[in-house]
């Protein structure tokens, strides 16, 4: 498993940008790395290498768009679980068989009909058409049908006397949800929300549509640009692929702790 990890970090450290080569480079360099970081190298013979792309701002537009899109997707499918789990109203079946529906056909299926929809909606907001990072948050926020079945399944589980205990006590239905049910929900909520951040941050398809201008490119779309049709730039690509790693081993060592109890929980109770 760890195998072609390594590859992708010899290649780094390597001279030049060939994908073949010993997994220990003979002569270990940091040119990548510093071009990477937007950081220009000098090299022995005193040539100074320019950074190619802005992978930083890459990485930046990345971490924005899932943080933002993540934060929303957490908020639309917690409450709408606890609403579909807690609370009977007309269409709830009809809306939670539409929701199972949903989820069965990835987004990459409507590439063209998102397209289509942003290219006409720029013409009255430039904000939500094309090459605005706003609409691509748009498009992961319906990522929220799979998300609202895990949640709701947690909340399913969660034993009716706990509502009953917090109607004796006075509590509203928003009462009930925010001291009694969130709490509880917090490990699941984790989950939900690092899946969510990690599909954003890998996600290539939806963004390589709406995105065009290299300033609102996320990593895994400008990535693109090392490998084209002149050359080649492994080292440099790797470095870079490298990086993109970083925020989700940020954000999993950050929610670690939650991660342990809710995707245990969600498999008991789910």
């Amino acid at each position: 498993i760890m195998f072609p990890f390594l590859v992708v970090v010899s290649i780094s450290l390597r001279e030049g940008n060939f994908s073949t080569g010993s997994l220990l480079p003979e002569r270990p360099t940091l040119e990548h790395w510093f071009l990477a970081f937007g950081l220009p190298f000098t090299r022995a013979d005193g040539t100074v290498v320019p950074p190619p792309y802005p992978v930083m701002w890459w990485l930046f537009n990345s971490v924005k768009v899932g943080l933002i899109a993540s934060f929303g997707i957490v908020i639309i499918s917690t409450i709408s679980a606890y609403a579909f789990s807690r609370v009977k109203f007309a269409g709830r079946s009809w809306l939670l068989d539409g929701l199972f529906i949903m989820q069965m056909f990835p987004t990459t299926l409507a590439l063209i009909a998102l397209y289509s929809i942003f290219d006409g909606l720029g013409e009255v907001s430039p904000i939500l058409g094309i090459d605005s990072q706003w609409s691509v948050i748009l498009v992961y926020l319906s990522w929220v049908t799979l998300h609202i079945w895990t949640l709701k399944g947690y909340f399913d589980s969660v034993d009716p006397a706990m509502d009953k205990a917090a109607q004796i006590d006075g509590a509203t239905p928003w009462q009930t949800f925010r001291y009694v049910f969130l709490p509880l929900a917090v490990p699941m909520i984790a989950v939900v929300f690092v899946l969510s951040f990690i599909g954003i941050i890998n996600d290539y398809p939806i963004a390589s549509v709406l995105l065009r201008s290299q300033e609102n490119l996320t990593i895994a779309v400008g990535s693109r640009f090392y490998l084209n049709e002149k050359e080649y730039l492994w080292g440099d690509f790797s470095a870079a692929a490298i990086l993109s790693g970083l925020p989700i081993t940020i954000v999993f060592i950050i929610a670690q702790r939650y991660l342990v109890s809710g995707l245990t929980e969600g498999s008991v109770k789910g």
